[in-house]
């Protein structure tokens, strides 16, 4: 098996400006190894276009930074019952999180929001939504850079699913919206409406309906993919955390702001 670069991924490592980082394709015997997930989600935006809809995702990525060790916290007085956008916390913490968002600036993301998270020595940084695939990339290329950047200062970088019991777990919230176009082109968010019902009232066309009913279809089997390892199940149905939330969904259904 082969990994072929894709030149259009291509990013400059903004604090090894002599080094690039490229994303890759899967290829076997000559063709593309269909399993690759890089692969499969081409394939389907190729799908996506085909029928004229575009996907476009925003994705909310949290990570602790640990000791070098990686036995606890990288800041021991982060102690507080309920940390979540704890500013003293943040502010001890704050030369590693500007320094990723500033090369997030640098790079052309558009960062909007870094904060401290509902765990003890747990962040969140957020960028711009882009399409599918980019977004994918950047995804990938943002742990990457974290934990260069956390290495840098002294500490560890985990984007583990719980990687400390007894503490809010990782998660990656996505936002997903399909679009007439790519890119600059997008003009319409197809999901975006006044459809029947419900979901109407929240602002989904019937198309976004329809979206949302084939998520809640195939929830069950959707685990295996956002829930890889066995970390990630530790999770669902976790023990009380210290602050009282684990974020982590156990059911299958929907509401205008759920995110259990």
């Amino acid at each position: 098996m082969l990994a072929v670069p894709d030149p259009a991924s291509v990013i400059q490592l903004p604090w090894q400006r002599d080094v690039a980082w490229v994303a890759a394709n899967c290829v076997m015997d000559g063709q593309d190894l269909a399993q690759a997930p890089r692969n499969v989600l081409r394939r389907l935006i190729g799908e996506a276009a085909a029928e004229g809809t575009h996907v476009k995702t925003g994705i909310e990525a949290e990570f602790f930074l640990l000791t070098p060790e990686g036995d606890q916290i990288s800041d021991p007085h982060d102690t507080s019952g309920k940390p979540c956008y704890d500013q003293q916390a943040v502010m001890r913490r704050y030369d590693v999180v500007r320094e990723i968002c500033d090369y997030m600036l640098e790079l052309g993301w558009k960062p909007y929001q870094n904060d401290h998270e509902d765990a003890n020595g747990q962040f969140e940084m957020n960028w711009e939504y882009d399409d599918a695939l980019a977004t994918a990339d950047k995804h990938s290329f943002f742990k990457f850079m974290t934990k260069s950047v956390a290495e840098k200062h002294g500490f560890r970088a985990t984007f583990m699913p719980k990687p400390i019991e007894g503490l809010t777990g990782n998660g990656c919230h996505a936002h997903i919206s399909v679009w007439d176009g790519p890119g600059a082109k997008a003009k319409t968010n197809v999901f975006a409406g006044k459809g029947e019902g419900q979901t109407g009232e929240v602002g989904l066309s019937e198309r976004g309906k329809h979206f949302l009913g084939g998520i809640m279809k195939h929830a069950s089997a959707l685990a295996a993919i956002t829930n890889p390892t066995v970390n990630s199940y530790k999770r669902i149905n976790a023990p009380r955390t210290i602050s009282g939330a684990t974020w982590a969904p156990n059911s299958v259904t929907w509401a205008g702001n759920n995110r259990t």
